[in-house]
């Protein structure tokens, strides 16, 4: 018998499969990162709750894109935003094949405005976590930079 040691939001009680999240399920990512830091004070608990909602969005194909905008848009009014996309289960390894997918059009050049839009939001929550000082070691050591590779070989 083979068992899946990985757990999906609903098997936390964070609503059921495809279904957008609800605050009361989202208590539990709020406990999660009570300590993270003074800065998070000064975000409302409001804006906690939609920020975790939306970070759960990302592992949801259905809803990655508008969840990729909205948090890239406000990755500068959550200062802890980071350490929560990095910890939370399957938000990176959602935010590899927005960037991945578009390494076919990146050579001959035929990338789209709104491939190219989706793949900077992805590439700027990339950039939030690189960034953040507890974030910034786990980033490298896990050589995510590699995937950026591609993009630096374009002419």
């Amino acid at each position: 018998m083979i068992v899946n040691p990985m757990l999906y939001p609903h098997d936390l009680g964070i609503g059921q499969p495809g279904e957008r999240p609800t605050g009361l399920g989202l208590g539990m990512m709020s406990a999660m990162t009570s300590g993270v830091g003074a800065a998070q004070d000064a975000v409302s608990a409001a804006d906690r709750e939609k920020m975790f909602g939306l970070v759960l969005e990302l592992i949801n194909p259905d809803q990655r894109e508008s969840a990729l905008l909205e948090l890239s848009q406000k990755r500068e009014n959550f200062p802890d935003l980071a350490p929560i996309l990095w910890h939370s289960f399957g938000t990176i390894s959602a935010l590899l094949p927005e960037i991945v997918s578009i390494y076919p059009l990146l050579s001959p050049p035929s990338l789209t405005a709104h491939a190219s839009n989706r793949v900077c939001n992805a590439l700027a929550l990339l950039q939030c976590v690189a960034s953040h000082v507890e974030t910034r070691t786990l980033f490298l050591n896990a050589h995510i930079p590699l995937f950026l590779y591609p993009f630096l070989n374009t002419v």
